[in-house]
């Protein structure tokens, strides 16, 4: 049995996106990012920040997705290249490249979002990360340029910018990313992208389509 602890619209997305590819069969429990369940000592005993996912896998609970995105490839012998090859050194930078920006945008949904109240926001840190999010997609553009996916094939490098790709243009306009939009749509495209998308649920984080950059 596997069970994917999971938030829609959250990085749990990206195992319930790899399950999917892989082709494994997992039951989903969803938690709620504002109703205090995370903290519960419930969850704390599956994830010890009360941080989504918590994948319960192979007799044992596995939390951190890129812990998860690395143990699903290795154990399962697919879609990453093999410990040893030239590829994996790529494979793993985009592995955490991803995170890198997951943080951003996750800073992103702080100041856009969750603050409350909305005074207490601030127009220079919005702005700051902002700026940092461009930066990498910036290196994502011209990484992407020519090329259809991260590595030489689609992998689970792809799959952990999930959280991301829902993200991203949500703060920052498309228009000056034509590769990474291209991208971003190549992998909602996937038959198993859009299988997640049904089974996990729409976003519970995101009410507008973009959120401008309040310059006050």
């Amino acid at each position: 049995m596997i069970r994917l602890h999971h938030v829609p619209g959250s990085r749990s997305f990206r195992v319930l996106w790899l399950l999917e590819e892989l082709g494994e069969v997992a039951e989903l429990k969803i938690w709620s990012l504002t109703d205090g369940s995370l903290r519960s000592p419930e969850f704390r005993a599956l994830s010890p920040a009360g941080r989504i996912p918590a994948l319960e896998i192979d007799g044992r609970v596995i939390f951190e997705s890129g812990a998860i995105v690395e143990y699903l490839t290795e154990t399962r012998g697919r879609l990453a290249p093999r410990p040893g090859t030239p590829e994996r050194v790529d494979f793993l930078q985009w592995l955490h490249f991803a995170e890198t920006q997951a943080n951003i945008l996750q800073n992103l949904n702080i100041h856009h979002i969750f603050l409350r109240p909305e005074s207490a926001r601030s127009a220079a840190l919005t702005k700051l990360d902002t700026k940092r999010l461009e930066v990498t997609m910036r290196a994502m553009e011209a990484h992407l340029a020519g090329r259809d996916w991260l590595l030489d094939s689609f992998s689970a490098a792809d799959v952990m910018f999930g959280f991301n790709l829902e993200a991203m243009f949500r703060f920052v306009r498309p228009e000056a990313f034509p590769a990474l939009a291209v991208w971003a749509e190549c992998c909602k495209a996937r038959p198993a992208y859009r299988r997640a998308v049904a089974k996990g649920g729409a976003s519970a984080i995101y009410t507008q389509d973009f959120y401008e950059l309040n310059d006050g």
